[in-house]
């Protein structure tokens, strides 16, 4: 396999850096912060990004996109992370929800869902984990309920739903025949978060606003061109979609902007680092290389779908390193790197890393999860 993207993606990687240079400040660190100013330049942002055909390229021109490679879209998804995201909450469109109406939905959904998204005009949030089914999504205990118009009734709870209180729409999973082998119990469905019967309360953490929500839902209304397949396939096309998911959160080029970031901003007095820091500081760099290019072999079959033991090899190694680099960069900054603000060591990137990554290994699934996946693969199934 030819790693080497080639001439084009270094033009669109300059592309971008320059557009992100043009609109943000040094000291941006994502969207969800105290700041709603924040949140406001991401969306402008996404807008510009999407009459540039560049928010969405491999998507059909159709709908928003530009017909690019795969290989396009991962340079999009390095640049964007490693600039702490710029595009805001629109990754979850983007990433999964839009592949996942592509490949399962109908055409009228299609057509109803896909332009806002690569338009930049549309937030989704997920609606999966709940109090007692996290990682293991089989046993949600959200109940759709079937009516006489072809529709379902929906009544449950979900936790860390993401985005929750700012999204306009959700893809939420539930039970629509609890009586079902565990592969067909599940469906998907795409529904507004402003339906009646949805309530939407936000949980404290110290990863910012908008992150971490509960969701409760009472006798929501769900039609019958709201579910995503069909019934019973949810099960299915969560697995596919969560495969796209892992693959597109590249943290792993975020993680090595950082450690090229303190090496400059240390200048002649990082060489004068303690030989043991040096060191883990290049075996960083070595894991990182390997996370990317884990990624990358899931990424080269994604026409066909992404193989989720592959997506979880790369979620697997991805995660450890962000928690190995949070890690090195407070060893080497010592007490500064728990400083926040403009007036900190890289503009305060450290100790927002630092904080996000505690949580790196637990969501998008556990990383015990991850393994699973991957044995599983490994070890044909037994």
């Amino acid at each position: 396999m030819d790693f080497e993207l080639g001439t084009r993606a270094d033009e669109l990687r300059e592309r971008l850096r320059t557009l992100v240079r043009q609109h943000f400040p040094p000291t941006f660190l994502g969207a969800f912060t105290d700041d709603p100013a924040d949140l406001e330049l991401t969306e402008q942002f996404c807008r510009l990004l999407a009459t540039e055909r560049l928010l969405c390229l491999t998507w059909p021109a159709e709908y928003g996109g530009n017909d690019g490679s795969v290989w396009e879209q991962t340079v999009v998804r390095e640049e964007m992370w490693a600039a702490h995201e710029p595009r805001g909450a629109q990754y979850m469109g983007v990433n999964w929800v839009g592949p996942a109406i592509i490949r399962h939905g109908s055409k009228a959904q299609q057509a109803k869902h896909l332009p806002p998204i690569a338009g930049g005009e549309v937030i989704w949030c997920q609606g999966f984990s709940e109090p007692e089914a996290g990682s293991d999504l089989a046993s949600l205990r959200t109940r759709a309920v079937p009516q006489s118009d072809g529709g379902w009734r929906v009544t449950g709870q979900k936790v860390w739903t993401s985005y929750a209180t700012m999204a306009q729409w959700c893809v939420l999973a539930a039970c629509t025949d609890p009586q079902a082998r565990t592969s067909a119990r599940l469906s998907l469905f795409l529904i507004p978060m402003d339906r009646a019967g949805i309530q939407v309360r936000p949980i404290p953490a110290m990863l910012g606003p908008h992150h971490l929500n509960e969701v409760f839902l009472d006798e929501v209304e769900v039609r019958p061109d709201e579910i995503l397949g069909v019934e019973g396939n949810g099960w299915a096309i969560i697995r596919d979609a969560l495969a796209y998911e892992r693959v597109g959160i590249a943290r792993y080029a975020r993680c090595e902007s950082l450690l090229d970031r303190i090496r400059a901003e240390l200048g002649d007095s990082f060489a004068a680092l303690p030989d043991s820091l040096l060191t883990r500081w290049a075996r960083a760099k070595v894991d990182l290389r390997s996370a990317r290019l884990l990624a990358y072999a899931a990424v080269a079959d994604q026409d066909d779908g992404i193989d989720p033991a592959a997506a979880a090899a790369a979620r697997i190694a991805t995660t450890l390193c962000d928690q190995t680099v949070a890690e090195l960069l407070m060893d080497i900054m010592g007490g500064d790197g728990l400083r926040s603000g403009a007036d900190a060591p890289i503009h305060g990137a450290a100790e927002d890393h630092w904080r996000y990554a505690q949580a790196a290994t637990v969501a998008s699934g556990t990383i015990e999860v991850q393994k699973m996946l991957v044995a599983r693969q490994v070890l044909g199934g037994r």
